[in-house]
């Protein structure tokens, strides 16, 4: 009977512990703009793909491909 207390408190201690992560994360704008990760991941994907297959573009062309694709999706690159 005492462990399933220990296992009832651990689990409600880890429940308090992720809402309070949430409310940290919403508070700090972390959920802003979550669309950002998505289509940076997705480009990542695709250049290593790119890169490993052959007859590789240069780097001059691949810049010129990135800002093609930028624009088309209305994506600003630092």
């Amino acid at each position: 009977m005492e462990v399933t207390w220990i296992a009832i408190l651990a689990s409600l201690c880890m429940g308090i512990g992720a809402a309070l992560v949430f409310v940290f994360a919403v508070k700090k704008n972390y959920f802003k703009n979550v669309e950002d990760a998505k289509y940076h991941v997705f480009w990542s994907d695709v250049e290593e793909l790119v890169d490993s297959s052959p007859g590789r573009l240069t780097d001059e062309e691949k810049k010129k491909n990135d800002e093609k694709s930028d624009e088309k999706h209305g994506r600003r690159r630092p």
